[in-house]
């Protein structure tokens, strides 16, 4: 069996290390691709890997074409956007990810996103602070959760809303349950975004909820930019001045938003939520451990593409 990692964006030499000394301890092949240029670099890798791991690489239909021995691909990290998962299916090729290990970075960024916007970006001025804030969580999964635990620490009122998280374990938290995503957004300063970008999600934060945010509200987003509709976020940033959106991950005209709304934007250029040494070594360690317990024991429990 032959496991290779792909990532335009290495992996920590620290992380590379771990990966192969548990790939290679349980007898398989060890091989890396790292820093390429073209596509055309990830087929030509690809073509005998039984195993692969990727960071956000975008593993295509083309890609899975051209892996012909392919049994099972890693994306080490949450999110799996960016793998074709039909495709996968299509080729009978288990497709997983890497849930929690990035967690806590987020979450620590999504708070720090939080104190950056209420202290107007760093600059000179009178800022506000996060105590006594309501902060909305919109998905209470790993990352929601770890952002609510942190928040407390700032003494911030913690509300929520995720129709897949029972209402008790949420109360039973400290958690005020929101009944609907409108009721969210009205009652909360800042809103935490953590949902995923599905077809059901993408374009799905806009006008209706922003608009209903208290004054001097902030939308902080360590999700996908592609939940924002940027049309009517800029309609609300244009009506609202109050208003304020941080983002993990600049939106796709973002140089001239932030030159009309100046200090009420922010966007990373690059999407850095995951961009810790300890998220860089967990989740690289764990995509090599879950591809060790598939191939021995047939243990698919990450599986996105069931």
């Amino acid at each position: 069996m032959k496991v290779l990692i792909a990532t335009e964006k290495p992996f920590s030499k620290v992380a590379v290390d771990g990966i192969r000394k548990i790939v290679e301890g349980a007898g398989y092949e060890f091989a890396t691709l790292e820093k390429y240029t073209s596509a055309d670099e990830l087929l030509a890798a690809v073509a005998d890997a039984d195993a692969l791991i990727v960071r956000s690489d975008k593993v295509t239909r083309e890609v899975v074409e051209a892996a012909k021995n392919l049994k099972i691909v890693v994306r080490a990290g949450a999110g799996f956007d960016n793998l074709d998962l039909a495709a996968c299916t299509e080729k009978g090729i288990v497709a997983m990810n890497t849930p929690g290990q990035n967690s806590n970075a987020v979450a620590e960024l999504a708070l720090c996103f939080m104190i950056y916007m209420s202290r107007n970006q760093l600059t000179p001025g009178t800022g506000s602070e996060l105590k006594g804030k309501t902060l909305g969580i919109q998905a209470y999964g790993n990352v929601g959760r770890l952002v609510a635990s942190h928040a407390r620490g700032f003494g911030m009122n913690i509300m929520a809303f995720d129709p897949f998280v029972p209402t008790e374990a949420m109360e039973a938290e400290g958690v005020i349950v929101a009944k609907t995503l409108e009721e969210l957004y009205e009652k909360s300063h800042f809103i935490s975004l953590h949902i995923p970008a599905t077809e059901q999600t993408k374009n799905s934060i806009g006008y209706n909820l922003l608009s209903r945010m208290p004054k001097g509200g902030c939308l902080v987003n360590t999700a996908r930019k592609e939940v924002i509709n940027e049309e009517e976020l800029i309609k609300v940033l244009r009506e609202r001045e109050d208003l304020k959106y941080i983002t993990d991950v600049a939106t796709a005209n973002h140089a001239a938003i932030a030159e009309e709304f100046g200090k009420r934007v922010y966007g990373t250029p690059k999407k850095m939520g995951a961009e810790t040494a300890e998220a860089n070594v967990n989740a690289g360690l764990a995509a090599a451990n879950q591809i060790v317990d598939f191939f021995t024991t047939g243990n698919k429990r990450f599986q996105v593409n069931k």
